[in-house]
């Protein structure tokens, strides 16, 4: 990112009350590192951190003030909410991973849509200005694998309760900031709502099951071969820095100028910037420097996309954003940080963030 660019969210950031959800998670710990290098005081709403976890090992809880709650528990959002009056949330809490969204169906649509309606519903109780970014993802869309790289104006849609819950979270977000907050009316409610699309994330610290980093780095030290289920998807992949740097500009710019920013943003890498999951771990177990991999029998396993694209001109348009690494870089990136952070967690995230932001 540009000089000028780190400038605006410096500013924008430093002092400012921001209320993060989801903030114990792979993400949500990056984000609250993030935050608190531009100088921002947060409080986190979160379930406790699943183990093994990011967010213990920076000692998170030293880093925010940290609310252990549901975002199911509409009424301890809004008390939270009312007490803290922030002047940006960011909405990261999800039931984030699709297999998982198989095995438990109705967890997933309550905690990724009602979950976003009663964030959405306790922002009323804030009573001075806001800005809001609900962060999604990029299979809200309604993914038919062909080679198309999805605009923010497609179809929404998914297959898969995972993808479909983010979809409706996505028409929840419409409606509220519509309904409620509509920008037309600003200067009354002082509310201004946007939502963002990444690609798949990857990053040091991510430990969750099925997926394929975490599935990498716990073979390795496992000494097995990597258990690689759809070798030929090609996914937008995107270090986790990517996205949470777009997440911060897109509430900077929402801040500056609502009426212009309250809509939809896509963050991805570039068009033609594609790699299969082989090739991802191809370059992975290369960046590690040992390591094998197979390809087991997936017959009778849940439906996986083969092929999703992200079309991230607006962004790149309107918000001046753009990715700062490829995809390899990415990877490269990611290995780096599970070979050399161990002693030092919080550390090696704040050198990470200062060579991103560099």
């Amino acid at each position: 990112m540009s000089i000028l660019m780190i400038e605006l969210l410096k500013s924008t950031y430093q002092n400012k009350k921001v209320f993060l959800t989801g903030h114990t998670g792979f993400k949500g710990a990056w984000m609250l590192t993030l935050l608190r290098h531009l100088g921002a005081e947060v409080r986190g709403f979160s379930l406790e951190a699943e183990e093994p976890s990011l967010y213990r090992q920076i000692n998170g809880d030293g880093l925010c003030s940290s609310v252990v709650g549901d975002i199911g528990d509409l009424e301890k959002l809004k008390q939270e909410l009312k007490g803290f009056q922030p002047d940006f949330v960011f909405h990261l809490a999800a039931q984030s991973l699709v297999r998982r969204s198989y095995k438990q169906p109705i967890e997933t649509f309550q905690t990724n849509i009602i979950g976003t309606a009663n964030v959405l519903e306790a922002v009323k109780g804030v009573d001075g200005k806001c800005d809001v970014v609900v962060i999604t993802t990029d299979k809200v869309y309604e993914n038919l694998e062909i080679d198309y790289p999805y605009k923010e104006q497609d179809k929404l849609g998914g297959f898969d309760p995972y993808s479909s819950s983010k979809a409706g979270a996505e028409i929840v977000t419409s409606s509220y900031s519509r309904s409620f907050f509509n920008i037309a009316e600003h200067a009354k409610h002082q509310k201004a709502i946007a939502s963002a699309r990444s690609g798949n994330v990857i990053g040091g610290g991510d430990y969750c099951e099925d997926r394929i980093v975490p599935d990498i780095i716990r073979a390795l030290e496992a000494e097995k071969p990597v258990a690689v289920r759809n070798p030929s998807a090609i996914r937008p992949w995107q270090h986790v820095l990517e996205p949470l740097g777009g997440y911060l500009l897109l509430g900077a710019k929402l801040s500056e100028d609502p009426q212009q920013f309250a809509s939809a943003y896509n963050f991805g890498p570039r068009l033609g910037d594609d790699l299969s999951v082989e090739e991802l771990v191809k370059i992975a177990l290369d960046r590690w420097g040992s390591g094998d991999y197979e390809k087991p029998d997936t017959a009778g396993q849940p439906h996986e996309a083969g092929l999703l694209k992200l079309d991230i001109s607006k962004a790149m348009l309107e918000l001046d954003w753009q990715p700062q690494m490829n995809s390899s870089q990415a990877i490269e990136c990611t290995i780096d940080w599970y070979k050399h952070a161990e002693s030092d967690p919080l550390g090696y995230c704040k050198n990470q963030i200062q060579s991103y932001f560099a």
